[in-house]
């Protein structure tokens, strides 16, 4: 039995979708899925909590919307009046429960994260639902369950919930044997799970794919497969670099590295619950289901020149805090990370001279984060810059760090480009390097280092 894990990017439209479930048929019977929400509706869910605090109105719009997206696809796809029918009620249902929620809010005046993760989470049940009864009204023996029915247990945090593995395994095992067979196919919503205390929690935007990785390990699956619309991961982004290669393997560190760094073939998180229990992970086309994809696994080859892959993050930005003495002074690093940590922003990186802290953020963290250091007092610093027109580049690959020139090389293909370097990193993994360039600078700075590595050297400004 394989867990095969749907993205949203698969469930966007009639056509897309009747492939999907076509290839459900054909590939898989005997399998569990976990599946994200049609696309756009995640995006809707949170939009429309703002719209719902503003005027209980808003409410029935809201809900005529997720009805009407629903229902399109059902209507093309579920072929037998009566199935129709019990879809529709069933629909009706779970949007009844969602309304209440969007009215509870209007009626308390708060979007708490509490709620936040509730009706966020209803994109993936509505979905699972959905796919279920399309595949009942083809005649196969689909069932859907949802997280917190049977026990997918979280430590409870919203919005970045992580999953209780031990007790979520004795809790599949207890539950779900009897949903799995041959020609049974499970439908599970991704994105969330419940704490003990039976709050929903989400594993964060793009978390399907790690909600994935724990039902693989809590079912002791086979393989978990990651159903994409590419071929799988690439030593670079073919839209920048047209002659960029399929990875056939990578190490589990070298798929959570180029995750972390942009690439959006799989969630970063993904590969912890599966670097457990050693399983494998496979990304595979569904425009060609039986061709080879990338497999994410303990070990992989390491090709000549170690590198596997050029990855790059625009979502990027740099905060610089200046004070006097930065590397000689105890505390000022602590101060600083614990006051943002503590505004619930993610700092990705850190990079300290002896007069600046240089903190990496994404681009929506930018303000805020400065914000919150402006509210120290009294403060550690004496000023605050922003630095926002920049990209970042990441080099992967296990051995990195140990193999000498390869950073040498690197920075010698973006220098005779012409690129200049604003920050580096290189040494906190083992499987990658990374600094920052001009976005401007961006294009030329990975296909200089592509094709130092894979191909002949050139330039894009060339």
């Amino acid at each position: 039995m394989r867990v095969i894990k749907v993205g949203g990017g698969c469930l966007h439209g009639r056509k897309t979708i009747r492939d999907i479930v076509d290839l459900m048929v054909s590939h898989g019977q005997g399998n569990v899925f976990v599946v994200s929400a049609l696309h756009g509706i995640t995006d809707l869910l949170l939009e429309s909590l703002e719209a719902a605090l503003a005027d209980e109105a808003n409410i029935a719009g809201i809900m005529a919307r997720l009805k009407a997206r629903h229902m399109l696809i059902a209507r093309n796809l579920i072929a037998t009046k009566q199935d129709l029918k019990s879809y529709t009620r069933e629909l009706g249902k779970s949007l009844g429960k969602l309304e209440r929620l969007y009215y509870g809010l209007n009626f308390t005046r708060a979007i708490t994260p509490r709620l936040t993760d509730v009706i966020s989470s209803y994109g993936e049940r509505l979905s699972a639902q959905l796919l279920a009864a399309i595949l009942r009204d083809r005649g196969i023996r689909a069932t859907c369950r949802m997280p917190h029915k049977i026990g997918l247990i979280t430590d409870g945090k919203y919005g970045d919930a992580t999953a209780d593995l031990a007790k979520t395994s004795r809790n599949f095992q207890s539950h779900l044997p009897p949903l799995l067979g041959k020609k049974k196919i499970l439908f599970l919503p991704g994105f969330f799970g419940t704490s003990e205390e039976g709050e929903i929690t989400t594993f964060g935007r793009g978390g399907s794919d790690y909600a994935a990785a724990v039902v693989a390990v809590a079912l002791d699956a086979q393989r978990l497969d990651i159903w994409k619309d590419t071929e799988g991961f690439m030593s670079a982004d073919p839209r920048l670099v047209p002659e960029a290669q399929l990875i056939p393997v990578l190490s589990y560190e070298e798929a959570a590295e180029l995750a972390y760094f942009g690439a959006k073939i799989l969630h970063p998180r993904t590969v912890e619950p599966a670097r457990r229990r050693n399983m494998k992970i496979a990304i595979k086309n569904t425009l060609a289901p039986d061709a080879d994809g990338s497999l994410i696994t303990s070990r992989s080859p390491r090709p000549k020149s170690i590198i596997k892959s050029v990855a790059y993050d625009t979502d990027i930005g740099i905060l610089k805090v200046h004070a006097s003495g930065v590397g000689a002074r105890p505390g000022i690093l602590g101060e600083v990370a614990t006051c943002i940590a503590g505004s619930g922003i993610n700092i990705k990186s850190v990079v300290t001279s002896q007069t600046c802290i240089s903190l990496l953020l994404t681009r929506q963290d930018m303000e805020p984060a400065r914000q919150a250091l402006l509210g120290i007092r009294p403060r550690p610093f004496r000023k605050l810059d922003r630095l926002e027109d920049v990209a970042l580049i990441g080099i992967v690959g296990d051995g990195i760090h140990s193999r000498d020139g390869i950073a040498a090389r690197c920075f010698s293909a973006v220098a005779d480009c012409r690129v200049n370097v604003e920050m580096i990193s290189f040494g906190p993994s083992r499987a990658a390097l990374y600094f920052l360039v001009k976005r401007k600078d961006l294009e030329s700075g990975v296909n200089a280092i592509h094709s130092t590595f894979f191909s002949t050297p050139r330039c894009s400004r060339s």
